[in-house]
């Protein structure tokens, strides 16, 4: 091979007798470096299924009543209650930010006496089942960042997400399904969701998620082409493993060895994938807890029937996408339709979990990037109007996998618009930071991780020179949430 053919690790090779070589190899090796050996905390939860609802779920009309919202309806927000927070520009250059209380009722539910709109029945009666957080907050004011922030721990695209993350973690006990997959709802508008939300970022390719479609190819690429037999599939790719286990032989490279574990996951996800997406064994009772729109493939609730088959089956980290949940405008007929959509489904999936006995070790979590806010963005026409983004201050619910049931964390001020602490002080924004009132993302994955047994500031990936984490680089474990 001539001198101007040669590649990287070839010249490295030739050079120095070799040496060269052998650093490379340990530059590559630090780049993948593990967990060195830190232990694992006792885990409270073996999976988690986290019902993303994409667009901002407003909490002021699902879980955060404000009566004095009602009362003080087209008003204007006080000054001193906004403070000098930034809007977004879709509503900051109104000459006009008038309050807008909540079209719906409020009522309390279960011996915990939780408080839920009308519009949500069916989550209601799971009451006593579910740990609200409803003083999450966040940075992000648009979708975008928010939501990347939410899954990866960072505004800007490029990091892994938190299923990568904990496959990394925990590995997988799985040989014939994914430890991490994405299911989303078809047919749905709103804000676009991209693959970076599930991706592995900088750890290997081996950790993304895998997204399931409804239809004949759940998985794309994952069967056979036309003439191809199981049979010649295996042949295929013994050879070919062979031929990388050559390759790897002369140059060593994780690369190569991850590529083999795909290829055998997918030889053998070509039995598995039909057999779980196939709901033909379940009883007519169950459809009926899910809702009429469980035995519709790619509908909200037909994906929560999934996430339950699929943890029952050894799957890690199940993520469901809904989108919608974007009311600029429209906000009591959108609303509506979002809580028609995911509310029994929702509901369902934890009762379900219980019933069998896999609610106490897995983690469910719904919510969305970020709240909505108390005024009306645009002219507020009575009950007709929409609400803004606002990373101030939001609502999250959990269930299961270690937190603590019929149990409420945190509150707002009485215009829903700020975090309180217990004494009903208002904190800070640039005290939110390291307060036990208030909750952030980067407390919420610290929090998620602690339940799966893993440290968020020692699971970290050695990437360009230095130590990354989910948590990069804050975060603390809400402890008054834990059971």
């Amino acid at each position: 091979m001539t001198p101007d053919l040669l590649n990287r690790r070839e010249v490295l090779q030739k050079s120095a007798l070799g040496f060269g070589s052998l650093a490379l190899a340990d530059l590559l090796a630090a780049e993948r470096s593990s967990l060195g050996g830190s232990p694992k905390l006792p885990a409270r939860a073996k999976r988690v299924i986290f019902l993303c609802q994409s667009g901002g779920p407003s909490q002021l009309d699902l879980y955060d009543p404000k009566p004095l919202l009602k009362e003080k309806h087209g008003e204007q927000l006080p000054k001193e209650v906004r403070g000098n927070q930034r809007l977004s520009t879709m509503s900051g250059n109104q000459s006009s930010i008038p309050l807008a209380g909540s079209p719906f009722q409020f009522a309390q539910h279960g011996q915990s006496g939780q408080w839920f709109s009308e519009i949500l029945p069916h989550t209601a009666k799971i009451a006593d089942d579910l740990c609200i957080v409803k003083n999450m907050y966040t940075e992000a004011i648009n979708h975008g960042p928010a939501v990347t922030y939410l899954q990866t721990g960072s505004q800007i695209a490029g990091r892994p997400s938190m299923g990568a993350w904990l496959q990394y973690g925990l590995g997988s006990s799985n040989n014939n399904l994914p430890s991490f997959v994405v299911l989303t709802t078809q047919g749905k508008g709103g804000q676009p969701l991209l693959s970076r939300f599930w991706g592995s970022g900088f750890l290997p390719s081996e950790y993304q998620g895998v997204r399931f479609r409804s239809g004949k190819a759940p998985v794309l690429y994952l069967n056979n082409p036309p003439g191809v037999s199981n049979t010649s599939r295996r042949l295929l790719l013994d050879r070919l493993a062979e031929l990388h286990q050559h390759q790897h032989g002369m140059a060593p490279e994780a690369a190569l060895q991850d590529r083999i574990k795909q290829y055998e996951m997918a030889f053998n996800m070509q039995a598995s994938v039909p057999e779980v997406v196939d709901l033909k064994d379940e009883t007519e009772a169950t459809f009926e807890l899910y809702g009429k729109d469980s035995k519709t493939p790619g509908t909200f609730a037909a994906n929560c029937l999934m996430a339950r088959r699929l943890a029952e089956r050894g799957v890690k980290f199940i993520q469901l996408y809904h989108q919608g949940w974007d009311q600029h405008g429209g906000l009591k007929g959108g609303l509506q339709k979002q809580c028609r959509e995911t509310d029994q489904a929702s509901a369902a999936l934890v009762t379900d979990l219980k019933q069998r006995g896999l609610l106490e070790d897995t983690l469910v979590i719904w919510g969305g990037e970020f709240g909505r806010t108390n005024y009306s963005q645009g002219k507020l026409n009575g009950s007709n109007f929409g609400r803004d983004h606002h990373p101030r201050c939001f609502t999250m619910w959990m269930a299961g996998g270690g937190v603590k049931p019929g149990f409420s964390f945190g509150q707002t001020d009485d215009y829903g618009y700020n975090l309180v602490d217990k004494s009903g002080a208002p904190i800070s924004p640039d005290k939110h930071k390291y307060h036990e009132d208030a909750v952030h993302i980067h407390d919420l994955q610290a929090t998620i991780l602690h339940l799966l047994g893993l440290d968020h500031t020692t699971l970290t990936y050695k990437f360009q020179g230095r130590h990354f984490r989910l948590t990069d680089v804050h975060g603390h474990v809400v402890t008054p949430i834990l059971s």
